[in-house]
């Protein structure tokens, strides 16, 4: 009886987790003084990707400045989304 709830627990947290991934598109891309583009998601989090297309990591709290000068802080490091949007 424990193992059928425990596996019944198991796909249900699997299946969560899926339906939390379900869209990995970002809500908004910001290009960088440097080159590189963060992207901001709908939950708040933040990926990079480098001048050449490559996922980048970024320290949560470090400052970029965008190509205008405004300044934006990091949010995450949700690199694994890069990954899975085109």
């Amino acid at each position: 009886m424990f193992k059928k709830i425990a596996m019944a627990t198991a796909i249900g947290l699997f299946a969560m987790s899926v339906h939390a991934a379900d869209n990995p598109k970002p809500e908004k891309s910001i290009v960088l003084k440097d080159g590189s583009t963060v992207h901001m998601y709908k939950d708040g989090k933040m990926a990079m990707e480098s001048k050449h297309g490559r996922p980048q990591h970024m320290k949560d709290g470090q400052v970029m400045e965008t190509m205008d000068g405004q300044k934006i802080m990091m949010k995450g490091n949700e690199i694994w989304r890069l990954e899975t949007h085109d």
